[in-house]
């Protein structure tokens, strides 16, 4: 679609023949760096990338550009010329794709266009297969104008502002998508963005952005302009306008995990008053990028949450993958045989064979990043800002400890233990399992086997009564849920009950796709109803459901552990025979223990709904010894009744635990507009973050690196619970605060969400 020029709005370019006289023309090398499939050194960077920019249409033609991956290696290679990934965000990708793929801490961008395979070729698990058609080395100047590896600016009034009336809209003439909730304020943040376009036979092109401070500037509500600066003179995206001038972009804030996702169409302008808006030290950009935005959109991104890419140590080492410089040099010796202008392949091949030539390289390199990019106006580049691996922003030593959150001294850690207060200082403490075997225990009930996934034997350490929090993949998005041990600790296998909940996402993946030999992610184990070290000589359990999987811990624990001694009896509440889990062998270690387990039955469809005066002639008839101590597991009003005729009963409290199965993990209450969280701890101030759309104050609190004390992250055990100071947070309820901690003004991070700015502390009770 053209452009026309009108009276009074910037001058719009709306040939080939004006974008080249502005531009200029590629060096014939630049076009040679092409190649038609992946070779061992793109495939190693896929293999160490945890995100990439993905641009796409969907089949009613609606652009979209978003960011994915999240884990290192998340592109699965197939063959030089397939890769798939999954892909979490709504999209319905079609035809023509492209992608880039960043390594944190290197300036080079590898590039990598191709189509989406026919459906029918589509992994079921993979979600999103791939031929791919040209890929290549993108040189470091976007990266290095936005200073995106730098370490992130704290958050402050200066950079995110609140949304609303009184926010950054206030400025912004007329109405329009711009004008969103916290649109305004991000864009006056975002360094960097990916912008994908389309050329007239509908291939796709996703280039990276990037500038000083804020790489796209609002003029009205409606109306974005991006510089365009000088770089190696492809403008694939400029040509692409000229013919389709649909485009879409997806801009991100260092340090945030929220993604700015735009549409709309684009104009070039070359108009000398707007450019010279956007000098850089009286340095105009040549030319500019007018967008007319349909959509814009503020949204929490799950992969840039997961990819941890500001997290100091987070990015690759030197050695772990290819000099990226180096690798477009092989791709030019590649594609330079047979050309006629370029440069001869044999002479390339022989200097890139020289030991030691890649670091040279590498140096003149960067010198010429610098040169090129202090021409441009930025006269303040770090001295190693160049793009080999570790090498934008993170060689120089000191530099990535600035503008990082206050680190709490040795020993100061307010009565927790530091295990816990500091593992938001490194990556969440998850282990990698794979499935060894489903056990099929009811029609709604199955036991999964874990094992490690790297074969090792390592005990899986816990007490009887615990929980593990069990991570999936599941159509690409990280879904979590916690599930109690059934098994003896300090083996090398664990295993979990889970039983079939209607429309429980995970539960439903758990009993309908995972096999033998599928792959998930452990982390815990968390709670405080467990059997401690000094166990009672005499327990009394009650469950109902899925309750029985903690006390079956407990019975295979005490009567493996303490043969010949101490009494344990199970009332044990079910639907029906069929639905009574572990009933088989809890007849069978009944009867080879006399003495030491008893267990009694109810059948609700047979006996009725277990009630307190069901619980208390079992009591008495089971007359336990006055030091017993009683764990009760099931739905609120069985554990209410238990409680009721113990404490009828003159229990003491100690003597009573209780394990509810609540959780909070499906927040309810959708929140449109970013907020700004401070912590504080110990009456002293830690950091102030942005908390995205559809992200969790924990989320938040530990990719800004807060010392964030959590266990369980599925609102089961309570360990992330904070006093909030001030504001207002959604969670679901009932949840596992106790009426003491809710009176206190505590709530949970880990599934807590702003629905204001809020203030929290962190400091432990």
């Amino acid at each position: 679609m053209q452009h026309e020029n009108r009276p009074g709005a910037p001058r719009r370019l709306t040939t080939a023949d004006e974008v080249g006289t502005a531009v200029g023309r590629p060096a014939p090398m630049v076009m040679l760096k092409q190649i038609s499939s992946l070779d061992e050194g793109c495939r190693t960077v896929l293999a160490h990338c945890p995100i990439a920019a993905f641009g796409h249409r969907d089949a009613d033609g609606t652009s979209r550009t978003t960011f994915i991956g999240g884990t290192p290696g998340f592109v699965r290679v197939h063959s030089p010329t397939r890769i798939s990934f999954s892909l979490s965000e709504p999209g319905d990708p079609r035809g023509p794709v492209s992608f880039f793929f960043l390594l944190p801490g290197v300036g080079e961008i590898l590039r990598v266009n191709g189509s989406v395979a026919a459906r029918e070729d589509a992994g079921t698990t993979a979600g999103t297969t791939v031929d791919v058609e040209e890929a290549y080395v993108h040189c470091a100047q976007a990266v290095l104008r936005s200073g995106l590896w730098q370490p992130p600016v704290p958050a402050g009034p200066a950079l995110h502002e609140p949304a609303g009336p009184t926010g950054p809209v206030a400025g912004i003439a007329g109405d329009g998508p711009l004008c969103g909730p916290g649109i305004a304020g991000f864009l006056a943040a975002a360094p960097f963005l990916a912008l994908s376009s389309w050329d007239a036979s509908g291939g796709s092109d996703t280039s990276p952005r990037g500038d000083r401070r804020a790489v796209a500037r609002i003029l009205d509500g409606r109306t974005l302009v991006i510089p365009d600066r000088r770089g190696n003179k492809r403008a694939d995206t400029l040509h692409n306008l000229l013919r389709d001038d649909r485009l879409s972009l997806a801009a991100l804030v260092p340090g945030r995990s929220g993604v700015l996702h735009v549409r709309g169409r684009g104009a070039i302008t070359d108009d000398p008053a707007l450019l010279g808006t956007m000098s850089l030290r009286g340095t105009p950009p040549h030319l500019a990028l007018l967008i007319d935005v349909e959509h814009a959109e503020l949204t929490g991104n799950d992969a840039v949450a997961r990819a941890r890419l500001w997290t100091p140590g987070a990015h690759p080492d030197r050695g772990t993958v290819p000099d990226l410089m180096a690798l477009a040099g092989k791709h030019l010796a590649a594609g330079s045989a047979g050309a006629a202008d370029g440069p001869p392949a044999f002479l390339l091949k022989a200097v890139g064979a020289v030991p030691g030539l890649t670091r040279l390289l590498r140096l003149a390199g960067n010198r010429a990043y610098r040169s090129a990019l202090r021409k441009e106006g930025y006269g303040d580049l770090a001295p190693d800002a160049g793009g080999g691996p570790g090498g934008s922003g993170r060689s120089g030593g000191s530099g990535w400890r600035r503008g990082l959150p206050r680190r709490r001294p040795a020993g100061n850690d307010g009565g927790r233990e530091r295990s816990s207060r500091d593992q938001s200082l490194r990556e969440p403490p998850l282990r990698e399992v794979r499935v060894a075997g489903v056990r099929r225990e009811t029609p709604s009930a199955v036991t999964l086997v874990l094992e490690d996934a790297d074969g090792g034997r390592a005990p899986f350490e816990f007490l009887p009564g615990q929980f593990f929090t069990l991570v999936a993949d599941i159509d690409g998005r990280p879904v979590r849920r916690a599930y109690s041990a059934s098994s003896v600790p300090g083996l090398s296998r664990l295993e979990v009950t889970v039983k079939h909940v209607a429309g429980g996402r995970f539960s439903t993946h758990v009993h309908r796709d995972l096999r033998a030999g599928d792959r998930l992610a452990v982390r815990g184990p968390s709670g405080s109803f467990h059997l401690g070290p000094g166990a009672p000589d005499e327990i009394v359990l009650v469950a109902a459901g899925s309750g029985v999987t903690p006390m079956m811990s407990m019975i295979r624990t005490r009567l493996a552990v303490t043969p010949g001694h101490g009494r344990t009896a199970l009332l044990y509440s079910s639907r029906s025979a069929d639905e009574a889990v572990f009933a088989d062998e809890l007849a069978r270690s009944a009867k080879d223990h006399p003495g030491r387990l008893s267990v009694t039955h109810v059948l609700t469809h047979r006996d009725g709904r277990l009630d307190a005066d069901g619980v208390r002639r079992w009591i008495a008839d089971l007359s336990p010894a006055p030091d017993a101590h009683y764990y009760v597991c099931g739905p609120p009003p069985l554990m209410d009744a238990v409680r009721g005729v113990l404490s009828g009963l003159g229990v003491a409290d100690g003597r009573v635990h209780h394990e509810r199965y609540t959780s909070a993990a499906d927040t309810g209450s959708a929140v449109a507009a970013p907020q700004e969280m401070t912590v504080e701890e110990n009456g002293r101030p830690v950091g102030t973050v942005v908390v995205e759309p559809g992200r969790t104050l924990l989320d938040a609190g530990l990719a800004a690196g807060f010392p964030m004390p959590y266990s369980c992250t599925v609102g089961s055990c309570g360990d992330c619970a904070v006093r909030l100071r001030g504001g207002e947070v959604a969670q679901n309820e009932p949840n596992c605060l106790t009426p003491r901690q809710k009176a206190e003004g505590r709530v949970l991070t880990c599934v807590g969400r702003p629905l204001s700015g809020v203030t929290l502390d962190i400091t432990a009770p």
